[in-house]
């Protein structure tokens, strides 16, 4: 007979027809092996309605069963198990549109608004920040751009025309205009989204590989990535494990020497952390938006003993792009086909992590696979910066112009170094030919 309820193999619950049987069973023991049991009996009736009430019952055993293990539960049951870790679902973060419109334009100027243009509402500020390039002009002057708050939650879902104008301080940073020119922003439709949280499988994933331990690479890496904004993270600890690059590595008595100096008591030890962030997000506090400086600074601090320092530095942020000709098969616009390309390329090197090599290969195929793309010529990738000189007399040596890999050549990155990739990057020559 098969085990029902808590099993070696998990929760196994007994079925409709299972409980039906039992219940013919259990009533031919009490009336006798003559009971009428046929389909039509009122016992039968009885028996069927019981049977399916029980069959809800193990169906609601099994899930209270289940939902006590991270890698099964959901919905409130998956919540309760993230509190008690410490760690609630997060919301998302608020999206919408804003129109930018330029007043007073100088004749013949265009007023470039990069991706990550910081907008503000009235007090109390709550800051967003757009998606993408806007350029403006006075033949152009009006544009609309998708925008998204800096901060997730509820919060961001503000109602229309609360979005007013750009943030004074990144304006005057970044933003080269002089009056009587001026630029006014509204949003027509509210912002949304930001009372939604996390769907149960990207939770999960967070709890699955949340640390169990206070200080370790992996509470740190942890802490870090936690940041909104944050990519990836790099660790470096150079007394935090055994170091082989001591030439006598290997060759003494492991009970009498050191591998390397131990850091004396009372001395603060330091460590860095290399961090990739998102291309929209400053680095220092800037107005009314804080850095992500400050905020990794402030997540690690959580998680650090006394005596023990990070050193947080940014992480090198290449951009890279490519030159190709493209012959394309009859019926394709090439405007289409371009645009459709490039958002295929940012998603694939937006998923590169620190170090990692945009391949060749992986450029080749993502253009091959379009639709409308009957062949590829003459492909080249392209960095800007390039990389640093390494041994130099005086100061080193560092050029705006992009580097141009040979043909079949990847783009190696170095550990501190992450590729980025946009749309309308002034690397990206793709030359469209009809066939």
């Amino acid at each position: 007979m098969a085990d029902y309820g808590i099993t070696e193999r998990g929760f196994v619950r007994k079925e409709v027809h299972t409980l039906l049987d039992e219940a013919r069973d259990r009533a031919k023991a009490a009336f006798g092996a003559d009971v009428d049991l046929t389909g039509t009996s009122a016992l039968m009736k009885v028996l069927q309605v019981t049977a399916a009430e029980d069959a809800r019952l193990w169906r609601r055993l099994e899930d209270l069963y289940y939902a006590g293990f991270l890698s099964t539960a959901v919905g409130d049951d998956l919540d309760l198990l993230g509190e008690d870790l410490g760690v609630r679902r997060p919301y998302l973060t608020s999206v919408g549109e804003v129109t930018l419109t330029v007043r007073d334009p100088l004749p013949e100027r265009v007023y470039v608004l990069p991706e990550g243009t910081v907008l503000v509402t009235a007090a109390p500020v709550i800051a967003f920040h757009t998606t993408a390039t806007v350029r403006l002009s006075a033949a152009s002057d009006t544009a609309t751009v998708g925008a998204r708050a800096f901060v997730a939650g509820p919060g961001g879902d503000v109602a229309a025309n609360q979005v007013v104008a750009i943030d004074p301080d990144y304006q005057a940073h970044y933003l080269s205009v002089a009056p009587p020119t001026t630029f006014a922003v509204a949003n027509p439709r509210g912002f949304t989204g930001g009372s939604g949280q996390e769907d149960d499988e990207t939770y999960r994933s967070r709890l699955l590989g949340r640390s169990r331990t206070m200080w370790t690479p992996a509470a740190v890496r942890e802490a870090v990535l936690s940041v909104p904004g944050v990519v990836d993270v790099l660790l470096s600890d150079p007394l935090g494990g055994v170091d082989v690059s001591q030439s006598y590595f290997g060759v003494f008595p492991f009970d009498q020497r050191l591998f390397s100096d131990e850091r004396r008591i009372g001395e603060p030890y330091f460590f860095s952390v290399v961090v990739a962030h998102e291309f929209a997000r400053p680095w220092r506090t800037e107005g009314s938006v804080t850095g992500l400086f400050e905020q990794v600074t402030a997540a690690i601090d959580r998680v650090r003993p006394v005596g023990i320092h990070p050193q947080v530095v940014e992480a090198d942020h290449i951009e890279v792009g490519l030159r190709a000709r493209l012959v394309t098969q009859p019926g394709y616009d090439a405007q289409v086909l371009v645009g459709a390309l490039t958002e295929r390329l940012a998603v694939d090197i937006g998923g590169l992590a620190l170090g990692g090599d945009v391949l060749y290969s992986q450029v080749m195929r993502a253009l091959v696979e379009q639709p409308g793309v009957s062949d590829v010529q003459d492909l080249r990738l392209r960095r800007c910066p390039p990389v640093f000189g390494r041994i130099t007399l005086g100061g080193v040596p560092f050029a705006t112009d992009p580097v141009e890999a040979g043909p079949g050549e990847n783009l190696a990155m170095g550990p501190t170094e992450i590729a980025v990739f946009t749309i309308d990057s002034a690397l990206l020559d793709l030359e469209v030919m009809p066939r």
